[in-house]
């Protein structure tokens, strides 16, 4: 059976940074195993830490507003309909410099867990 989300049945993950992070599917949401599936919604102003993934790949996908993205120290900016693929290891950032909340859909294959981050602000 499919196992159908709305972003509406989550608890949010809201972190002291300002990322608001509703896991639809992965290993700790339930309905997949091999990848997970966050909605993010980033605040003006309010950045991620930065941080990599020992073994995912993680995919950006810009919904609204635009992101200032940094991977391993080359930064870009994304808009509405543009994504990015963030491979295992590389030190990512994203930053929200506009005048509105972004959100943004995180993909991670393997499935995100906890203690496939590692932040480098500790």
């Amino acid at each position: 059976m499919a196992h159908i989300r709305h972003k509406d049945d989550c608890t949010p993950l809201v972190s002291p940074h300002g990322e608001i992070v509703y896991e639809l599917l992965g290993r700790a949401a339930g309905g997949a195993q091999q990848h997970s599936l966050a909605c993010i919604e980033l605040p003006p102003g309010k950045a991620s830490r930065p941080h990599y993934h020992p073994q995912a790949e993680e995919s950006y996908y810009i919904l609204e507003g635009a992101a200032r993205l940094v991977i391993d120290g080359e930064t870009s900016v994304l808009t509405p309909g543009q994504c990015v693929a963030i491979a295992p290891g590389s030190v990512h950032q994203i930053f929200n410099d506009g005048p509105a909340t972004l959100h943004f859909l995180a993909v991670c294959a393997p499935a995100w867990t906890p203690d496939n981050s590692v932040y480098l602000d500790e």
